[in-house]
């Protein structure tokens, strides 16, 4: 039962995402709706699907586990090892500076590596649904972006390397607090020791 929530949460949670690239039609539906009305049922669809696959997750790991595949031990400390770097650039998509003028997508860079560790870390089916359709999502977003042919948000300035270091040490706080607090508590496994 908790896999098929899941599954339901992630096509709600990607349809909205997808649809974003559908600019065209996004366009339509901002001037049917109005920008305000559609990001309030943008927000409302995201959110329940988020909610949905976070429900779901956390019931399948209590009752339906399914493996398909023990990854080696080693895999799990090079996971904890692509997270500082994940996080990192996740941080530099909103410090903008060389980190993200390099990049273009920090966001998309940290999130492909977040899942590519954790499906190097998970061998269980419901891992590898989670988390291998949060890659193909920033797979198919990132080649979306050269197809687009608007600006999407209005620009944001982009600094210097301050911003870039002060993105590596904000991003090297937050690895710690999701490393020693948030993983072990709200997900309920450890990082360290694993």
């Amino acid at each position: 039962m908790g896999l098929l929530v899941m599954i339901l949460g992630l096509v709600l949670f990607f349809a909205t995402h997808v649809f974003t690239t559908k600019r065209e039609a996004r366009a339509q539906a901002i001037a049917r709706l109005g920008e305000g009305t559609y990001k309030i049922l943008y927000t409302l669809v995201s959110l329940a699907g988020l909610v949905l696959i976070v429900w779901g997750f956390g019931h399948y790991r209590s009752s339906g586990w399914i493996d398909v595949w023990y990854p080696p031990k080693a895999m799990k400390h090079i996971a904890v090892a692509l997270m500082l770097p994940a996080v990192i650039l996740v941080v530099a998509s909103y410090l903008r500076g060389r980190i993200y003028a390099t990049l273009k997508h920090p966001m998309l860079a940290g999130l492909k590596l977040w899942a590519a560790a954790h499906l190097l870390a998970n061998g269980d089916l419901g891992s590898i649904i989670l988390f291998g359709s949060f890659l193909g999502w920033a797979v198919y977003d990132r080649i979306s972006l050269k197809h687009r042919t608007d600006p999407g948000g209005p620009p944001i300035p982009v600094g210097g390397v301050t911003n870039d270091l002060i993105a590596v040490g904000v991003g090297l706080v937050a690895y710690v607090a999701l490393a020693f607090a948030f993983h072990p508590v709200v997900i309920g496994v450890p990082v360290v020791g694993v």
